[in-house]
């Protein structure tokens, strides 16, 4: 089969090339790929910024396509379903995926880093990572869920927004920032999505605004004497601060990502006066997941992509993953 074979950290060292046909072993599933999402993670793993195991390793992290064959034992998907894969690796016994956390497993991983993904014609996955695709979810929104989609969805969960908060999602264009817009409006919130795109409103956001204006803008759909509930800040450095300012008192800053750089907090007296939370996540569970496939079911979740490269293109796509000119997700298409 074509994969996307890294030899050696860089993207230099990402080759379309041939690689043995894989086989499902006990209780996994092969998969013929259809679509896979672009993600910074991704970028990560190809320059090495994470610890990548195999070498020589295929990425791709989000994954949907049709299931080809199934290993021994495997029960509940079998050839010709359609799929996606859910990106934890997890043990199932230790305590924290007992108590329903798999995605945080002491011996767990990431698909796709901690083992090969699915940047390549064919993948192989555990059973217990794959969940069967509603036929209504098209292939862009299905390679989305597993990452874009479920990390945000688990962010505002854990932030316990509620009917009549108002949320703000920074870098709300981003791949996971449109959909934390929709999944707060689908929770009752307001939305204010910073970002310069005006296409966010379209996707459910109350207020568009660029990062320097977001403060009066949430000033604006507040009255002016209140702040956010929840922000939802994926940035990191660049936005931190920014972000901290537009929490009203008891709020809530949601992070899982730092694309422009750790930041330490500078002003710790700022928070506790305030009372101010910040809680951290990464990634969501499975039940999660199996909640966002039954909202795409339904219609309820969209998906804009700004283009579709084929799975021969994927050094180009990390190319382009921060491009400014970026205006919604990257997919890889079979």
């Amino acid at each position: 089969m074509k994969a996307n074979l890294l030899q050696a950290f860089g993207p230099d060292h990402l080759r379309f090339t041939d690689v043995p046909d894989p086989s499902p072993g006990p209780g996994e599933v092969m998969i013929r790929v259809i679509a896979s999402g672009v993600n910074p993670v991704d970028y990560y793993t190809v320059t090495g910024m994470r610890n990548v195991s195999p070498m020589p390793h295929i990425p791709g992290v989000e994954v949907a396509g049709e299931v080809v064959k199934v290993g021994q034992g495997v029960q509940g998907v079998e050839p010709g379903d359609r799929v996606v894969i859910y990106p934890r690796l997890f043990d199932g016994t230790c305590d924290l995926c007992l108590a329903g956390h798999e995605h945080l497993c002491r011996n767990g991983g990431l698909y796709g880093v901690s083992s090969n993904g699915g940047w390549a014609e064919y993948a192989i996955a555990r059973a217990t990572n794959v969940f069967r695709l509603p036929d209504s979810v098209d292939w862009d929104l299905a390679a989305s869920i597993p990452v874009a989609a479920l990390t945000p969805f688990h962010a505002l969960l854990e932030a316990g927004v509620v009917p009549g908060d108002t949320v703000v999602v920074i870098g709300a264009s981003g791949n996971t920032g449109q959909f934390a817009v929709q999944f707060a409006k689908l929770m009752g919130a307001r939305v204010l999505a910073v970002t310069s795109k005006g296409w966010l409103k379209e996707l459910g956001a109350d207020e568009v605004a660029p990062l320097e204006q977001s403060l009066e803008a949430l000033k604006r759909m507040t009255g002016g004497n209140r702040l956010a509930d929840v922000v939802i800040d994926s940035i990191g450095k660049r936005t931190i601060t920014t972000s901290l300012r537009l929490l009203d008192r008891r709020g809530k800053l949601v992070t899982f990502g730092a694309l422009t750089g750790e930041a330490g907090l500078e002003s710790i007296s700022d928070i506790y006066s305030r009372e101010l939370r910040i809680i951290g996540v990464t990634g969501g569970t499975r039940r999660e997941m199996a909640r966002l496939l039954e909202l795409a079911s339904r219609g309820l979740l969209k998906v804009r992509v700004w283009k579709r490269l084929k799975l021969s293109e994927a050094r180009k796509a990390l190319g382009l993953l921060f491009s400014r000119e970026r205006d919604g997700r990257i997919v890889l298409r079979a």
